[in-house]
């Protein structure tokens, strides 16, 4: 039978229903094509493809494997997509709303299982540049190094930085000092020994820009300052980029990861922690980690502060229990003195403070409950007040009374501070590394022991975090004895800080971190591991890795995946062993879609 041939009008509703969609569909195609190809929509979309296909937990199994076995293709690891240039695996806002609020829960660490981390390299920002160079970076940094601006748009006002030019300038002030830190340091020198080389580690909560931090170097008092990735999102971010001594914490429902007993000083300018709250719970923890002997300093809120008689008189009655010595009140500062003895406790308080059981370790301190007991001074081996222990610089290199509690730990101590003296030396002469120089000035040593490497190089314009591996014999409070900073971490987790924050990793025996004590096992990837450390790396920096032959040969396999240009070396003539040397500097480069 022959098709009727039907005038236009009298064809069926259902043919031009088929023929629309047909015809709108081929229109979509092609609209979609041009959004692909001439706008950004298309790199978005094809960095959110990429990172999908990286989060499967089968590919990060495969992608692993791949990288390990030097079957990786192509040969090098992908870029994550632009909006990870300040991305911090374990202080991921995008996961706060998954988690409790209570005790400030969802702003503590939070990691993510290494199967739903992507395997990518954390792009640098449209326009970074390699940063100012210390001790210039003090007072200056480049803006188009910080991805978000909140910090100057908020807190300009206050004289914690402005923007002018191609540049961020910090005029040294602060919410509490606007005056300028150095005229606020001046001030706390008529209650404190500030310049006698009595004190000289500090913690600063709350650091804002790290300004009070940054002036206190001048003093020879070297300050961790500490706040958490909060709704300004740079604080501790600004401050490394200006070559402060910085760390992302919060204080929630967990001890910070320090050692009892490791600061001489410990600073809060309107850091606004309830110090008070869940029965002085947060005072608790500021007295742990307060050298016996030490100063305790509040400016803000609640000191003298309007409407907040109560709380105010709470702080107050809680330092009393504790038998703080009120050095001084100069209006909204208050300056207390801990006790160098033990704590008048046990005594009648309305807060119920007792001593902590003398089962409690009060150096354990990763991911360890906060407790509602107080450290007393007894309970920590090893005298440590201040007078107790030797004034910097001699304390750098005198032998603390808590090393002797480690077997051997004296003769240890000792053997550990030579070699690295010997090292360092080598390194410098032999290896070329720009240690020393303005080019290097926040150094972490990722497998401390007792912080030899960075006592080997004090004479350099470098601060150095050491890490002491939270699996290891914890030393790290002999690492603050001596007068050096640091924290406890575990290596197959990310570590807590921005992208791009140090110009030169060091680690000595890479693969133990990644293992079992005594078994040998694998407890996570060396892959996992250095791409966590491409992330905390600067462009253009710099990493000292050693370890035997064998495993030296497969870090220089993973290197290459993650775009490090290396070179591997004997060790010094002087030592014993088998160790290879690796030397590792970290390309600089850039998105596709980033301006040159």
């Amino acid at each position: 039978m022959g098709h009727l041939n039907l005038p236009p009008s009298k064809r069926s509703p259902r043919q031009w229903r088929l023929l629309d969609l047909v015809t709108a569909f081929l229109f979509g195609i092609v609209i979609l094509f041009f959004l692909l190809v001439l706008t950004p929509l298309g790199d978005s979309l094809a960095a959110s493809g990429r990172l999908s296909l990286l989060l499967s937990s089968h590919d990060h199994a495969r992608l692993v494997l791949a990288v390990e076995s030097g079957k990786f293709h192509p040969h090098r690891i992908e870029s994550c997509p632009a909006d990870y240039v300040d991305h911090i695996p374990c202080e991921d806002p995008r996961r706060y709303n998954q988690l409790s609020r209570d005790v400030n829960f969802y702003r503590e660490r939070h990691c993510p299982l290494p199967e739903e981390s992507p395997v990518c390299l954390i792009p640098p920002p449209d326009g970074y540049k390699i940063p100012v160079q210390w001790p210039e970076s003090l007072d200056k940094i480049w803006h188009n190094n910080m991805p978000h601006n909140e910090i100057p748009d908020r807190k300009g006002h206050q004289g914690w930085v402005k923007a002018e030019g191609p540049y961020f300038l910090f005029p040294d002030g602060g919410t509490m000092f606007p005056d300028g830190a150095g005229h606020y340091i001046e001030k706390l020198k008529q209650y404190i020994p500030i310049t006698s080389g009595t004190l000289r580690t500090a913690l600063d909560m709350g650091c804002g820009v790290a300004s009070f931090g940054g002036s206190l170097l001048a003093e020879g008092i070297l300050t961790m300052s500490l706040a958490p990735r909060d709704s300004h999102r740079s604080q501790i971010y600004f401050a490394l980029e200006r070559g402060v001594p910085a760390f992302v914490a919060m204080l929630g429902t967990l001890r910070l990861p320090f050692p009892a007993f490791s600061f001489d000083f410990i600073h809060c300018s309107r850091c606004l922690i309830p110090f008070t709250a869940y029965n002085a719970t947060y005072f608790i923890e500021v007295d742990r980690l307060l050298r016996p002997g030490g100063y305790l300093v509040i400016s803000g809120p609640p000191v003298q502060w309007p409407k907040q008689d109560k709380e105010w008189a709470d702080l107050q009655a809680v330092a009393r229990a504790l038998c703080y010595d009120l050095i001084a009140v100069d209006g909204n500062t208050v300056i207390w003195k801990k006790p160098a003895g033990d704590s008048c406790l046990p005594n009648q308080n309305e807060f119920g403070l007792e001593l902590c059981d003398k089962s409690d370790d009060p150096s354990s301190a990763w991911y360890f409950k906060l407790k509602k007991c107080v450290t007393g001074a007894s309970s920590v081996q090893g005298d440590s007040a201040i007078g107790a222990i030797t004034k910097w610089p001699e304390r750098l290199t005198n032998a603390p009374a808590r090393a002797a509690l480690l077997k051997n730990g004296i003769n240890l101590f000792v053997a550990d501070t030579r070699r690295w003296e010997r090292r360092i030396a080598y390194y410098k002469t032999s290896l070329n590394l720009k240690l020393g120089t303005s080019a290097v000035r926040n150094v972490m040593d990722m497998n401390a022991l007792f912080g030899g490497f960075a006592a080997a190089l004090s004479s350099d314009p470098v601060w150095v975090m050491n890490v002491v591996p939270a699996r290891k014999p914890l030393t790290l409070d002999v690492i603050y004895d001596r007068g050096l900073v640091g924290v406890y971490h575990d290596w197959c987790e990310p570590f807590s800080t921005y992208p791009r924050t140090y110009d030169f990793i060091h680690v000595a025996g890479i693969e133990l971190l990644t293992k079992y004590a005594g078994s040998g096992k694998s407890r996570c990837s060396l892959v996992d591991l250095m791409v966590e450390m491409d992330r905390i790396l600067r462009p253009e920096g710099t990493v000292v890795i050693r370890d035997s032959p064998e495993a030296i040969d497969r870090i220089d396999r993973i290197a290459h995946a993650v775009r490090w240009s290396t070179s591997i070396h004997g060790q010094e003539p002087e030592s014993h062993g088998r160790e290879k040397i690796l030397v590792a500097t970290k390309t600089f480069w850039r998105l596709p879609s980033s301006s040159e």
